[in-house]
């Protein structure tokens, strides 16, 4: 008896593979957060997503591509859970509530799904060109949205107080999360709150 082989539909194939990506990439968006560059081995990735070894090369030319879509990956889901921050509340209270969630107890332990600035900033002079351009991407983007959110966004002014914002909340998660002090890291979070937090106007007599 001859059995007819039926292949399947190549919308079919193309699917499951671009599922498979996806599961790649996810994997190491969350590994690099919690081991760094360094130690995100392509072995470990490809078990986490629950594929062979040998299958790598069927998706990424080097592990470079696989770490430059994994840093793309994880600033954009950075800058997504800000965006929603700030749309889930007034506009003259969008600023202070993402830096208060920035800076939180929960963002601060939460380094495999959180800001990969802080997580990964001190490795990314030793990365591939690749890698360092997914993850300037993904920086200017979080610099422009939070100057999207000065009145006079679009001048020199906003987007230079937007870059010290930005530099202000990395560094201090960066140092909250280096320090084995609790009281330290609580009192460093709250320094940069107030420090960041603008003065109320003055009221009118």
């Amino acid at each position: 008896m001859i059995r007819i082989m039926r292949k399947s539909p190549p919308n079919t194939r193309s699917a499951a593979k671009e599922a498979s990506h996806e599961r790649i990439v996810d994997a190491a968006a969350r590994a690099i957060r919690r081991s760094g560059y360094d130690g995100t081995g392509v072995a470990d990735i490809m078990k986490e997503a629950g594929l062979t070894h040998g299958a790598f090369y069927a998706h990424f030319a080097s592990r470079e591509a696989m770490l430059a879509e994994a840093a793309d990956r994880a600033g954009a889901e950075s800058n997504a859970v800000a965006a929603s921050v700030i749309a889930a509340v007034p506009p003259e209270q969008a600023l202070q509530a993402l830096m208060q969630v920035y800076l939180s107890k929960e963002h601060l332990a939460s380094i495999e799904t959180g800001c990969p600035i802080s997580a990964l900033g001190s490795e990314m002079p030793r990365q591939s060109p690749e890698v360092r351009y997914a993850a300037t991407r993904r920086i200017k983007e979080m610099v422009d949205l939070i100057a999207r959110q000065y009145p006079d966004w679009g001048q020199p002014a906003a987007h230079e107080r937007a870059l010290v914002t930005v530099a202000t909340m990395v560094g201090t998660l960066t140092l909250a999360r280096a320090v084995n002090d609790p009281a330290l890291s609580d009192a460093l979070c709250s320094a940069s709150l107030r420090s960041l937090t603008p003065p109320k106007p003055a009221a009118k007599d």
